[in-house]
């Protein structure tokens, strides 16, 4: 292989991984403005919705039972009510994204649904 070859060969290389890297770079980019648009048209339909009063409001409150999920001996999981304070309540919003702090309703409905773990650690006794 002679010397103008190899170079060549190194070259092209180069500007294989530049032509990918900007094939890369730009589909993030383009990812990213797209992102952006969706999260400012969900802005905007919440906004639209905050501001003109009808049935459609975009917030709402939502209760469910606490459910504790305790691990029992052989593998086995006892589920019950919290004692403590058995119902949870919690205001979303109907939207994709979080907006105003609160959650979005269908990640709240999914979080709501899941039994809260409890591990219980044997007491042990120190050695003093």
């Amino acid at each position: 292989m002679s010397r103008v070859s190899y170079l060549f060969n190194i070259v092209r290389g180069i500007v294989r991984l530049s032509l990918a890297r900007t094939i890369v770079k730009r589909s993030l980019i383009a990812l990213g403005v797209a992102v952006a648009i969706v999260y400012v048209g969900d802005f905007a339909s919440v906004r639209m919705r905050m501001t003109h009063p009808t049935s459609n409001d975009p917030y709402e409150t939502l209760t469910s039972l606490r459910i504790l999920a305790i691990g029992e001996k052989g593998g086995k999981t006892e589920y019950d009510v919290d004692p403590v304070q058995p119902q949870q309540t919690g205001v979303c919003v109907h939207a994709l994204f979080p907006h105003n702090g609160d959650l979005p309703c269908w990640y709240l409905k999914k979080k709501f649904a899941q039994p809260i773990p409890m591990t219980i650690f044997p007491f042990v006794k120190s050695a003093n």
